[in-house]
């Protein structure tokens, strides 16, 4: 399946070493040993410097932190644009709804009825919405993986959670225009046009 690698092994003293890393792998706390392995490596070459002594853990971390920052802004960023497009459209039909909500409260429909149609109708909204869009994004994925050879699928785990904060905001988003419609005047919605 792989094919072997050309290694070559030189001693220090023929290679010109211009920088570079020292791994040394252990099975206990690595931070007590890295005076040791320092001391070491300045017994052997006197002239080598030991610039930044650091262990695996705190190599990754290194790397990941930029990452790890910029997903969190991104993920703030998108919460706030959900709630602005999930409120907005939802405001929008709950208000567009009105005559019909007055209509019902005439003829004597109960308002927590109307309240839980509203979020009713908007939690199937999203729920179908979520199906969709998980639907879709298996599709492109699955396509985009035979030209993209390092593509990765994401697990259940994160699919679920980012369906449920969909589900949940669509749900928080319907509960303000639900409870406005259900207090809505009969007269003044019977006179909206």
């Amino acid at each position: 399946m792989f094919s072997p690698a050309l290694t070559i092994y030189q001693p220090f003293e023929q290679a010109e070493i211009w920088g570079g890393r020292l791994f040394a792998h252990v099975h206990v706390d690595p931070h007590p040993l890295i005076p040791a392995v320092t001391q070491i490596i300045r017994r052997l070459s006197g002239e080598q410097p030991v610039e930044h002594a650091a262990t695996m853990e705190d190599i990754r971390v290194e790397v990941l932190t930029p990452n790890r920052l910029n997903t969190v802004v991104f993920g703030g960023f998108a919460c706030v644009a959900l709630a602005i497009a999930v409120a907005g459209v939802l405001a929008f039909s709950v208000s567009a709804r009105t005559r019909e909500f007055g209509i019902r409260l005439a003829i004597g429909s109960p308002r927590r009825q109307i309240l839980g149609s509203v979020i009713k109708e908007g939690a199937v909204m999203a729920a179908l919405g979520i199906i969709a869009g998980a639907v879709g994004g298996f599709v492109f994925a699955h396509g985009a993986a035979s030209y993209l050879s390092d593509l990765q699928m994401p697990g259940f785990m994160p699919l679920l959670g980012a369906g449920s904060i969909l589900l949940i905001a669509a749900i928080i988003a319907c509960a303000l225009p639900a409870a406005r419609a259900a207090r809505v005047d009969v007269m003044e919605a019977l006179r909206t046009d």
